[in-house]
């Protein structure tokens, strides 16, 4: 059976981003309802990996110790609500270093689908900004936004033109996993027909 998978942004998406950038657990602290909606996904089959760009990495602002830091503190909180995450995939570069896996390439879904061994187009994923859903739209990925993070910014607005197409907006992660879990669950039976099998 194929796996159900979502592909997460982080900041600003689970947790609260900072145009100062998240350096420290102490810094990391989840949107409102945002562990409870992916315990709630968790709980209706779905699995849930994490595909960030940490480029505060690159640019020295903070180590990979603290970055692990952030992430045992999201597993632990996470773990409270009955949820979980089952992997994290980060870009450590700076822009400077013209990788493949700094969003808006599609590196580190690419990524992701080798570790799940699945196409991707069949995965929904979420983001706050325009370059997580251009990555996750050239890995084939659906794509939604939420109005949290940078996403704020287009509340009751029109969704510019350079999203790509399809893409469906949420309030917030909570928002987002109601109408995912809306979307799976069965719908009325079929009426029986008259024939005999």
């Amino acid at each position: 059976m194929q796996t159900k998978l979502v592909i997460l942004d982080r900041d600003g998406t689970i947790n609260h981003d900072s145009d100062d950038y998240v350096k420290s657990a102490d810094e990391w602290i989840p949107m409102p309802g945002a562990l409870e909606a992916i315990a709630r996904l968790n709980h209706a089959g779905w699995h849930v990996a994490v595909a960030s760009n940490q480029s505060g990495l690159g640019r020295g602002l903070f180590d990979v110790a603290a970055l692990n830091a952030m992430h045992t503190k999201m597993h632990k909180l996470l773990a409270a609500a009955g949820g979980r995450i089952d992997a994290v995939f980060y870009c450590p570069h700076s822009p400077e270093e013209a990788c493949n896996c700094r969003k808006p390439l599609p590196g580190l879904f690419e990524q992701i689908g080798e570790r799940y061994g699945m196409d991707l187009t069949s995965v929904h994923a979420v983001g706050d900004t325009l370059r997580d859903l251009q990555a996750a739209s050239a890995a084939g990925c659906a794509t939604h936004l939420v109005l949290t993070g940078k996403g704020e910014r287009l509340k009751d607005k029109p969704l510019p033109a350079e999203f790509p197409a399809g893409t469906q907006v949420h309030a917030d992660l909570a928002a987002f996993a109601d109408w995912l879990i809306s979307q799976a669950a069965p719908t009325s039976k079929p009426q029986k027909s008259g024939a005999i099998a």
